[in-house]
């Protein structure tokens, strides 16, 4: 299988992105233990902020595999089918998981809107355009972590000009619109990529198996 092209400059932003996530929790996990068993302290919003890193890890890498084709999946049935075959089965599933992931965008911006001020979709399923009139939600802050001033320009944009004590949802939830928008168009790169004849499949990873293939040709060597 033929990876779809892809750009090495946003390949090394993400990859930088999600390693800094990664590192900051290792960071805020290892200062909190530290000072809970050495200080008998405690670091309040560690817990809060590392839920939130991870979750902003796990969607940018999910939206990051898909992009690389590194997701795993089993294609024992389409290894023994013909070309033609294998293309028109990939073309089915990366519909289907387009549509799927279209119903996610939806669900995961009307979910985050309010707490932007922003107004939901309309539609059960599909949008059919945006609500007349909401009840902004800016001024939601999560539970521990506290609002750093370098974001205060926030206050008046989403706040009309009050305080925030801790940082408002809006910031860890905006993860869920974004993320969701990138795995659509990794979706829609690979399907155009299958039409294109460049892969004939999507989610379908054989990592361990050309690391295993490297390790013998290492020993061979």
């Amino acid at each position: 299988m033929q990876a779809a092209p892809e750009g090495s400059f946003t390949d090394r932003i993400e990859e930088t992105l999600i390693a800094v996530i990664l590192g900051v929790m290792t960071l805020v996990t290892f200062a909190n233990v530290i000072a809970r068993y050495v200080f008998n302290s405690n670091i309040l919003w560690a817990l809060e902020g590392t839920v939130f890193l991870f979750g902003w890890m796990v969607l940018l890498g999910a939206s990051y595999a898909v992009k690389k084709n590194a997701h795993l999946g089993v294609d024992a049935v389409i290894e023994i089918l013909p070309a033609p075959a294998r293309r028109v089965l990939a073309l089915i599933s990366v519909v289907v998981c387009i549509a799927f992931t279209f119903l996610l965008l939806k669900g995961a911006w009307d979910y985050w809107a309010n707490f932007a001020n922003l107004p939901q979709t309309t539609g059960r399923w599909f949008p059919t355009g945006f609500e007349e009139t909401f009840r902004p939600k800016g001024w939601y802050e999560v539970n521990d972590i506290p609002f750093p001033e370098w974001l205060g320009f926030v206050r008046d944009v989403f706040n009309d000009g009050d305080e925030y004590e801790k940082l408002p949802r809006f910031i860890p939830y905006a993860v869920l619109p974004l993320s969701m928008t990138l795995i659509l168009l990794r979706f829609c790169q690979a399907a155009w990529a299958v039409w294109c004849g460049r892969q004939d499949r999507i989610v379908a990873s054989h990592e361990v198996e050309d690391e295993i293939a490297d390790v013998r040709r290492k020993e061979e060597a």
